[in-house]
């Protein structure tokens, strides 16, 4: 609790900081918007001079129900409306169908907008920044190898051997800590991805150093020896200096452009335009390491939380990965990953897992340009947040929204505007597959190998989402697994 009380201070005073500076920019947007245009703005207030109604959100967000935020003002404004967070007056969508316009709108109309110590740690060629021909052909590379064949076997031949190296050493007298071993086995498997980088020291520094980086998302905008932002930089750099080494190594060695790449790093290195330097290489490398610290890990961590909750859910989903054991085992064939992406309720697990964890809340962008979309105005400079949580747990969208069923997607499409957990449009997720994949090899083993019973613990839904206590299970080995369901 104490914790959480630290951290909330210390956002509230950042996001504080980061108002008052923004605070007359603000009056001047609204002022000309004023001047400009008779068209009105949604319904909704902008709170409090400086602070706008972010401390309210933030209340909000560390409590159980983080989207009451966005429900009240949907009571009273409708599904979009206008508010004043994190120091710019915002639009803020909870309507499924005006949020796909504009996570598909190009870069003339919306281009990203995160917060200033955010935006110092990604770099300035972070594909999350860049907008237009640029950010659409590093997206496209990305997107590309991560649907490949290759990568995928890749990836499945990785996450088997470090998800087995990871159980070997769990004992049946001690709590094992999911959500640390999920981090630890993913982080691994995205590095080999990125830069084929093994574990060893190289890979412990990077870990370290990364940890330290990351740290740092979410601090106070202040550049200073000493402070978290500088600390997180400094952490940066030494990264930098180590994936540039890789990708000297690589350039150097003549093979890239006379073989299929292996990593994204030689993906991106056998680029023909000429427009992807080292430093853009190297920025975009440590962005797509995040997923590894986050997505994947807490993706399977809240999984292991909501079946520890939902008895009938484990036992299918263990029956179901029991007869694909069998079966393969009679074949004498090893797993691939189309095995894995083929379990119907494991991936539909997966997909509700995905609705109700919200791992990824929104994404917020700024508009170039005055917009309208389904007759709501957006004014040009005006921040627009598409807040996904309120849409997933939508009871006009989903029965009982807040009730773990995986039956529910059986004869639903994923593909809906109302199920966006990865973004969508030019921005949406290159790794969703990659994901999907990771996460059901870790369930493969975990349920076919062990029986457990999970401790009481909780969801902390901001900063980011996390399990308060790391999702503690006593694990017991199962016997005869064959046999037994």
């Amino acid at each position: 609790m104490d914790d959480n009380i630290c951290t909330c201070s210390l956002v509230a005073t950042a996001i504080l900081l980061s108002a008052i500076i923004f605070y007359r920019k603000s009056l001047v947007r609204i002022s000309t918007y004023g001047r400009r245009s008779r068209r009105e703005l949604p319904l909704g207030t902008l709170g409090w001079p400086f602070l706008g109604e972010t401390l309210d959100f933030i209340s909000c967000a560390y409590s159980d129900r983080p989207e009451s935020f966005m429900d009240k003002r949907r009571l009273l404004y409708g599904k979009v409306f206008k508010s004043h967070i994190f120091g710019s007056p915002t639009i803020v969508s909870t309507d499924a169908e005006v949020s796909r316009i504009i996570l598909q709108s190009d870069a003339k109309t919306f281009v990203p907008s995160y917060p200033k110590s955010l935006t110092e740690l990604m770099g300035k060629s972070s594909i999350l920044l860049i907008s237009g021909n640029l950010q659409r052909r590093i997206h496209g590379l990305i997107g590309a190898f991560c649907k490949s064949p290759y990568l995928k076997s890749q990836i499945t031949l990785d996450m088997q051997k470090y998800v087995q190296e990871s159980m070997k050493g769990w004992r049946e007298d001690r709590p094992i800590y999911i959500q640390d071993e999920a981090k630890n086995i993913a982080f691994q498997v995205l590095v080999k991805a990125l830069i084929s980088l093994d574990p060893g020291l190289e890979m412990e520094f990077l870990k370290k150093q990364f940890q330290e980086f990351i740290a740092g998302l979410m601090s106070l905008p202040i550049n200073v020896p000493g402070s978290r932002l500088y600390r997180s930089l400094q952490a940066r750099k030494k990264m930098v200096k180590l994936i540039q080494r890789i990708i000297q190594a690589k350039r150097s060695s003549n093979l890239i452009n006379n073989s299929f790449p292996k990593d994204v790093a030689e993906v991106l290195l056998s680029d023909a335009s000429q427009q992807l330097t080292d430093d853009l290489i190297s920025d975009n490398i440590i962005d797509l390491m995040i997923p590894g610290e986050d997505s994947v890990p807490i993706l399977i961590t809240l999984a292991i939380k909501y079946l520890s909750d939902c008895p009938t859910a484990l036992q299918q989903l263990t029956e179901e990965n029991l007869r694909l054991k069998r079966l393969k085992e009679k074949l004498d064939e090893p797993l691939c990953w189309s095995d894995y992406l083929s379990l119907p309720f494991t991936q539909n697990v997966i997909t509700e897992t995905l609705r109700m964890g919200n791992i990824i809340i929104g994404v917020m962008r700024k508009a170039i340009n005055d917009v309208e979309i389904k007759g709501h105005f957006i004014p040009k400079g005006w921040c627009v947040f598409t807040y996904f949580r309120s849409v997933h747990l939508d009871a006009d969208v989903y029965d009982s929204p807040y009730q773990f069923n995986p039956w529910r997607w059986q004869d639903r499409d994923t593909c809906s505007c109302s199920f966006t957990p990865f973004g969508g449009g030019q921005r949406l997720c290159p790794g969703l597959d990659l994901a999907r994949l990771e996460a059901s090899i870790f369930f493969h083993y975990f349920v076919t190998q062990f029986r457990w019973v999970a401790e009481d613990d909780c969801i902390i839904n901001f900063p980011t989402v996390r399990m308060k206590n790391k999702m503690p299970v006593w694990v017991k080995k199962r016997r005869n697994v064959l046999l037994s369901a």
